[in-house]
């Protein structure tokens, strides 16, 4: 493996670091404020922020948009997952940052899910406007009434009805946690369900296309994470009553939807790692600054052998998730998803872990002002945990990874 980036990719680094610290560091209490100023002003904080939306034609002048977008007939010239990472990791280090450049989760995976099973047709109305940032979208897949770690739990009813000509699929069920819900701008929801219980376990559910604005189909409610709304982004519950589609929603055909879920999820995955591994580098930086700029004891904090201790252990640790993620990127470019599962997994559960080590010993540092909203330690800390459990808890990754190990060293039955 080459360590070294393309120059490509230096010379967006090097662009994408001018604009945040032109546009996005001095802007970071303005974004929250400004959500909480139209939940007094309008009552309603799930507005989308006109400071989101004045920086994204910046950033689409700079050539800093839809970076995520791998090779394809849309992205001639897009960037391997291995360019694209430390980029990934500079927009990671503030959580609303992603937005601006039209690199925002659960969009990103919802447009290349798009761009490889959709129709054209549906590639025209949903596709080429969110990779134009002018609406957003959700994937719906996680259930409150089963355990969704294991995606062929799911129950929500795809049919077919048969009372009319066939070209219409019925909906019913119940999602939860459905991030990007809550934005007025969510247009499409790409949801997994059931179209045959009875076929065999991997084939039984199928992806389809529900519009938001489909009749029957009801945002319930948001669901704060450690106490933050995420508004306007936000994750809610859903309910389907009844929703009809066209048959033609369907993607690739019934049967399909648990290998486009596994498609989908494995960009997502690394995209997290990606964003993480900003998360920890920042809160690290954030804990130098502090301990150095505070003394205790006569001597400043930083000079305090725990301390040192401390900061010597998440330099380690970032590093060591971030080259397990460069190496993962550069499989996924050279020998597909499926060759980098295990890498795939492994700092599906390494990011966050370290990621959250470090936010703590920064929060630490920082003494009762880690934990307000002086800094952005705390909110990143909430997010940030929820990784451990966002495509797939750590525990099933630990199980895959068992047992590919095990594969290794077992004769075959």
């Amino acid at each position: 493996m080459d360590f070294e980036y393309s120059d490509r990719c230096k010379e967006l680094q090097a662009k994408l670091l001018a604009f945040m610290d032109q546009h996005i560091y001095p802007n970071e209490k303005a974004f929250h404020e400004e959500i909480d100023r139209n939940g007094r002003e309008q009552g309603n904080r799930w507005l989308p922020t006109g400071l989101i939306e004045r920086l994204k034609p910046l950033a689409r002048e700079q050539g800093l948009w839809n970076l995520f977008l791998p090779k394809s007939k849309r992205a001639p010239e897009g960037l391997s997952n291995l360019d694209y990472a430390p980029l990934c990791e500079i927009m990671g280090r503030v959580p609303w940052a992603p937005e601006v450049f039209n690199c925002a989760a659960p969009d990103t995976g919802n447009m290349e899910t798009l761009e490889r099973y959709a129709s054209e047709e549906h590639k025209q109305q949903w596709l080429e406007p969110l990779l134009r940032g002018e609406i957003r979208s959700a994937f719906a897949m996680t259930e409150p009434a089963v355990a969704s770690s294991d995606a062929t739990n799911i129950e929500t009813k795809i049919e077919l009805d048969k009372s009319g000509d066939g070209d219409h699929y019925v909906i019913n069920g119940r999602k939860w946690w459905i991030s990007g819900a809550g934005d007025p701008r969510c247009k499409i929801y790409i949801t997994m369900g059931k179209t045959d219980f009875e076929a065999a376990r991997h084939q039984q559910q199928s992806m389809i296309l529900v519009p938001a604005d489909a009749p029957g189909l009801t945002v319930v409610r948001p669901l704060p994470v450690f106490g933050y709304d995420d508004a306007p982004h936000g994750h809610c519950e859903l309910v389907f009553e009844n929703v009809r589609v066209p048959a033609g929603n369907i993607l690739l055909g019934e049967g399909r939807g648990f290998e486009i879920a596994q498609g989908r999820l494995g960009p997502g995955r690394i995209h997290h790692c990606m964003r993480a591994i900003g998360v920890a580098e920042r809160a690290l930086e954030l804990m130098c600054k502090r301990l150095h700029s505070r003394v205790a004891f006569g001597k400043r904090i930083s000079e305090q052998g725990v301390w040192r201790e401390r900061i010597a252990e998440a330099r380690i640790q970032i590093d060591t998730a971030r080259l397990l993620t460069l190496k993962a990127a550069y499989m996924m470019d050279t020998v597909g998803n499926k060759g980098a599962q295990a890498e795939i997994a492994m700092i599906k559960v390494l990011a966050p872990n370290v990621a959250q080590q470090v936010l703590d010993w920064a929060i630490q540092a920082h003494g009762a002002a880690g934990v307000s909203d002086e800094f952005p330690l705390a909110y990143q800390w909430a997010g940030n945990r929820t990784l451990r459990l966002a495509d797939g808890p750590d525990e099933v990754h630990r199980n895959a990874i068992a047992k590919l190990e095990l594969a290794k060293h077992l004769p075959a039955a």
